[in-house]
């Protein structure tokens, strides 16, 4: 089985499985009436990611040229950048753990700069200030314009 077709194949049990939490999800009784209820849009999400998984596992394949770039297979997995990739997905686990113990600005702004290492970026004196900055703009928007509450320090400070 082609990459292309076992990503889809995969995608659309993720889709299945998102579809079938927001259908069945229990609304409360003020949002009965509601026109856009909160599962709107998941529900929409997954019909969107099965019919687009189905469109790529049943669409037929196209003829690749002489010299051309050809398939991605398993067999070329070694020529991705599978380190950059796992420490992305490090950085986000650890962003997510984070988030409480040390807030909202340190571990915002902590994983704006580890990713950015991570992916290949060595210019502290601009990733430093752009990585806080981001992190304080967000946190503002967020609890200022949205009236969201983020913990912005650490629980220790608060």
């Amino acid at each position: 089985m082609a990459l292309d077709r076992l990503v889809a194949l995969v995608f659309l049990i993720v889709s299945l499985v998102y579809g079938y939490a927001a259908f069945t999800y229990p609304l409360l009784p003020f949002e009965r009436n509601m026109a856009v209820l909160p599962s709107t849009l998941p529900m929409a999400l997954s019909v969107l990611g099965v019919v687009l998984s189905v469109l790529i596992m049943v669409s037929p394949r196209p003829k690749v040229a002489e010299g051309g770039l050809g398939e991605i297979g398993l067999e070329t997995v070694r020529g991705f950048k599978l380190g950059q990739t796992l420490g992305l997905v490090a950085a986000m686990i650890a962003y997510a753990v984070l988030l409480r113990p040390i807030g909202f600005l340190a571990a915002t702004s902590l994983f704006i700069v580890v990713s950015a290492v991570a992916l290949g970026e060595r210019k502290f004196a601009v990733l430093v200030p752009i990585a806080v900055s981001t992190a304080v703009a967000i946190w503002y928007l967020v609890q200022e314009t949205l009236g969201i509450f983020l913990r912005p320090w650490p629980s220790f400070l608060s």
